[in-house]
């Protein structure tokens, strides 16, 4: 049950309404995190929608956006983008053992891509200067600066929607992962 009281999605702010409708179009519905934050905040969805198209634009690939995304949505406990992004995930080509992994904190059998999930979880999980050999270790597996700096957005966006969730304990609009 929320516990952020928000209007409907009909109540909204007018500001909120044209990125609803382009929602819409893309996912069939509003998800209720989308409809809390455009309901309370036209301007914190219009920044999370931005962010994500932005990383859409960059080098990481649709399968290891997801695969962050899981993985420190499940180290941060947030159920409803735990199930969002497995859906998305699955959507990306990760196959139903790669999620179940990325979800319980597993390593990856892609190597690549499992030392890119550790990076973001050892830098969420952390305080302070990452340490030296973290970053060496996401590197030596092929990943660019540039790359990191895109890992780091795609952990700051989904970590915003994740405390936003947590707060509200936002309902579950998407299958519950097996």
């Amino acid at each position: 049950m929320s516990r952020l009281l928000h209007p409907s999605l009909e109540q909204a702010p007018a500001a909120a309404q044209p990125m609803f409708d382009l929602i819409r179009k893309a996912a069939g519905k509003v998800p209720n995190a989308y409809a809390l934050i455009g309901s309370l905040s036209p301007a914190a969805l219009k920044v999370a929608l931005e962010g994500d198209a932005a990383l859409t634009k960059g080098t990481l690939s649709k399968a290891e956006l997801e695969a962050i995304r899981i993985a420190i949505s499940a180290q941060n406990g947030c159920d409803y983008c735990v199930a969002a992004h497995t859906v998305l995930g699955a959507m990306s080509g990760l196959k139903q053992d790669e999620l179940h992994q990325l979800r319980n904190g597993v390593a990856s059998d892609d190597a690549k891509r499992g030392a890119l999930v550790d990076f973001a979880r050892r830098v969420t999980g952390t305080n302070g200067t990452v340490p030296p050999a973290v970053v060496q270790a996401v590197t030596d597996a092929g990943y660019t600066p540039a790359q990191i700096v895109e890992a780091l957005l795609a952990i700051a966006l989904i970590s915003f929607t994740n405390l936003v969730n947590r707060v509200n304990d936002t309902p579950l609009d998407f299958p519950v992962p097996a």
